[in-house]
């Protein structure tokens, strides 16, 4: 199967920061060469933190970047100092495997986490601690020989052996770390381990060095489930094509189709990269892509996306761009991208680590020196209790609080349509208090419709619309295709030869019917009767000039023009029907809401989101007529797009958080300056799928209270897995000196339990549906 061109892909590239934000943490960008690495066993977000703290010390380094997600590395050099050598050794020193990347490289290049030699020693570790335990409890315990402190017994020996099994994970880390003075988990960890051991507490090193392999292997196994989620995703485009070749098909491989060559696709098969129909017809799932349920009948010249499902007819599309720059493809690029980005959160949570563990290792030999020092204190109680802070210390379960949820959260959105540039994005999301809304192509389906046909006395509305459509028929204009779409829609035809098109911009469009002309156009200003002393206007009625049947007739053509007004204060768009007489018929067109929009405004205020309003540079009546039906709280019209920003603006002064939701183009300054920009239908515009901070790939407003919901959950949760990891360590902490906390059960609660728990809880939000 095809593979994307990933953030990890292939070697170097000059960059001045693409989209404008640093993909780390949301800041300037900044220049240099890029290069990228794979690094399989950077499985972690403290390995991610322990590379990146150590490569940006090295001179010529700009940036470092890593995700234990895709186990991607990307380092921003200095030009003059980019050597791929150099951050390969320097990896290696730190007990990690880096390799520059090859463009096609799969995420889970290695088995299961339940398989790999990080398990089996965990298994060993467990088997071993088990017998130690079972020799120990069933007294078959006898004494072996005699240490200068304490004797050696049989179920010792199998402690001892569990703490060797489960330290093979971090033992050479822990040593490595010492070395370059970093007071990560593995240092923390074997210290403890070895400091039991040679304070005779076996017991506790076997249980130390089982219970954290354990956790750790359970760290590595969230991360697993967020790689398969992203996986899953890359597993939607299949491996081959039907290639068109001189009339027939021929199988190869999706990376070898170019733009311009024709696919064959049969019913049940998976497009195999963007393209557009050249001839057939079918239904396409397009849920891996958009997030709609309902498939989506195509037909010629439409277009299709890789990954989608052919669920009907046989299609021969046209492709229009490689493989690996597919709408799936950039999906997946963007998705691996964001889970490297760090959220707020997980800033705070850097910060505080980074002064948290060195003040409490420097409580725990504090612990272990200063009551034997200077109260005569007996020195292996207190060096183990020493021993219990020290293990406290290990931030494991605080360091993935943030990450497991950011990448929970963003790999379900990406499942249900919703592609989310990153965790402050998530973040930011949920705490959205007001919204702004752009209204055409948003809240509406960005094309006017007829909505509206009155007709004069005595004429005929079939007849009416089929003579507007004849006239429009050549015309490009929206107006002009809305009418010819709705004659078609009625199944009206025209059996009038058509002659003498002539468009008149920002009036309308002349043809002749059979000979007999026609105007298509704006409402005239005043109606005009024919009388017997020349044309009769309302004015001249006024006057008393006509006779009785004239002014009959002008009552009449008087309350007919009059819908024009009518149809023009509903906020419809008017055009008329004239054949070089009279009016014969107006039309009110309107850009119609969409069906979802006022279920998904009412969800939203449901949701705390208010208020929520719509800004357009529409006319006035238009807008409010479109606001008042879909029940929005305040309605600007009349915009261009500075006061788009202003109004973006004054309501982050006043709300705080404001979303803003638009096409991802027309929007762009406004929705640069919201909190978070939402780009609605980014599955079709290359430039919305870039810029967005959150794109909504279909058109479906349904998906706004979803992100919303997801993204407040994702921070609830992420508030909780912090206090819980937090709180945890700091109870335990004080009760270590009182001699309340033992050394397993620093190990059990405060590493192991709260790690079970805080993964346990970010993985709720995987099961969130729109």
């Amino acid at each position: 199967m095809f593979r994307p061109r990933t953030s990890a892909e292939g070697g170097r590239k000059s960059t001045r920061g693409g989209d404008g934000r640093s993909p780390g943490d949301g800041g300037e960008p900044r220049s240099g060469e890029i290069l990228r690495f794979r690094v399989l066993d950077m499985d972690c977000p403290s390995c991610v933190g322990r590379i990146q703290r150590h490569l940006h010390d090295l001179e010529g380094v700009v940036e470092v970047h890593g995700s234990p997600v895709a186990r991607t590395l990307t380092v921003t050099m200095d030009p003059k100092a980019a050597d791929q050598e150099l951050i390969v050794r320097e990896v290696g020193r730190l007990g990690y495997s880096a390799r520059p990347s090859e463009g096609r490289d799969r995420i889970r290049d290695r088995p299961p986490i339940w398989t790999t030699p990080r398990a089996r020693s965990a298994a060993a570790s467990a088997v071993l601690f088990g017998v130690g335990l079972a020799l120990r409890l069933l007294g078959w315990d006898p004494a072996l020989f005699q240490l200068p402190l304490h004797p050696v017994h049989l179920a010792d020996l199998a402690f001892v052996a569990a703490a060797g099994a489960g330290g093979l994970s971090f033992f050479g880390r822990g040593l490595r770390a010492a070395r370059t003075l970093s007071l990560d988990m593995n240092f923390l960890m074997t210290v403890a381990v070895l400091g039991a051991i040679g304070i005779g507490e076996y017991l506790e090193a076997g249980a130390i060095a089982f219970l954290f392999s354990v956790a750790h292997l359970l760290e590595n196994y969230s991360v697993d489930r967020a790689r398969a989620s992203v996986e899953a995703l890359m597993e939607l485009a299949p491996d081959t094509a039907r290639l068109i070749r001189n009339g027939t098909e021929v199988f190869v491989p999706v990376e070898e189709l170019a733009a311009g060559d024709e696919v064959a696709v049969r019913p049940g098969d998976r497009i195999p990269t963007d393209g557009s129909v050249v001839s057939g017809a079918s239904a396409v799932d397009e849920s891996p892509i958009t997030g709609e349920s309902m498939p989506v009948d195509k037909a010629k010249d439409a277009r299709v996306y890789a990954g989608t499902i052919n669920r009907a007819g046989y299609l021969r599309i046209r492709v229009d761009r490689q493989a690996e720059e597919s709408t799936l493809a950039r999906i997946i690029r963007m998705v691996q991208e964001a889970e490297s980005r760090k959220a707020v959160s997980e800033r705070f949570v850097e910060r505080f680590s980074r002064y948290y563990t060195p003040a409490v290792t420097v409580g725990a030999v504090a612990l272990m020196a200063v009551p034997p020092l200077v109260f005569g204190e007996p020195f292996g109680t207190w060096f183990l209790r020493g021993l219990t802070l020290l293990v406290i210390a290990c931030p494991c379960a605080l360091v993935i609080s943030t990450p497991v949820a950011v990448v929970s959260g963003i790999t379900a959105a990406a499942r249900n349509g919703v592609l989310i540039k990153g965790g402050s994005y998530l973040e930011a999301m949920g705490g959205v208090r007001a919204l702004a809304v752009d209204k055409t192509g948003t809240l509406t389906y960005g094309h006017p419709e007829v909505v509206s046909i009155r007709p004069a006395p005595g004429v005929d509305e079939d007849d009416a619309l089929a003579r507007a459509a004849a006239v429009e028929k050549s015309s490009e204009h929206p107006i002009g295709r809305a009418l010819v779409d709705a004659a078609r829609h009625r199944g009206l035809e025209a059996p009038w030869d058509v002659t003498d098109f002539r468009a008149e911009p920002g009036q309308g469009a002349r043809a002749s019917l059979d000979g007999q002309e026609y105007r298509v156009g704006r409402p005239e200003p005043e109606p005009m009767v024919e009388a017997g002393g020349g044309p009769l206007t309302a004015s001249r009625a006024h006057q008393g000039m006509g006779s009785r049947e004239d002014m009959v007739a002008l009552r009449e053509e008087s309350g007919f023009m009059a819908t024009a007004s009518e149809l023009a204060e509903a906020g419809e768009t008017v055009v008329g029907l004239t054949d070089g007489e009279r009016v014969l018929a107006w039309f009110g067109l309107a850009d119609r809401p969409r069906e979802e929009a006022r279920q998904a405004v009412t969800r939203l205020h449901d949701l705390g989101v208010r208020p929520v309003v719509l800004l357009t540079g529409d006319r006035r009546e238009v807008a409010e007529a479109i606001g008042g039906f879909l029940g929005v709280d305040d309605v600007r019209a009349e915009l261009m797009p500075e006061e788009k920003v202003a109004a973006i603006e004054e309501l982050r002064r006043r709300h705080g958080g404001v979303a803003m939701v638009g096409d991802g183009v027309n929007d762009a300054p406004a929705l640069a300056a919201a909190t978070v920009g939402v780009a609605m239908g980014a599955a079709g515009s290359d430039t919305a799928l870039e810029t967005a901070d959150v794109a909504l790939m279909g058109d479906d407003l349904s998906r706004l209270p979803y992100l919303h919901a997801l993204s407040h959950n994702a921070r609830r949760v992420i508030r909780q897995n912090i206090a819980a990891a937090i709180g945890v360590k700091v109870i335990l902490a004080a009760g270590v000196p009182l001699g309340h906390v033992s050394l397993i059960a620093a190990v059990l609660i405060g590493d192991l339990g709260v790690s079970l728990a805080v993964i346990g809880n970010a993985l709720r939000l995987a099961h969130l549906r729109p």
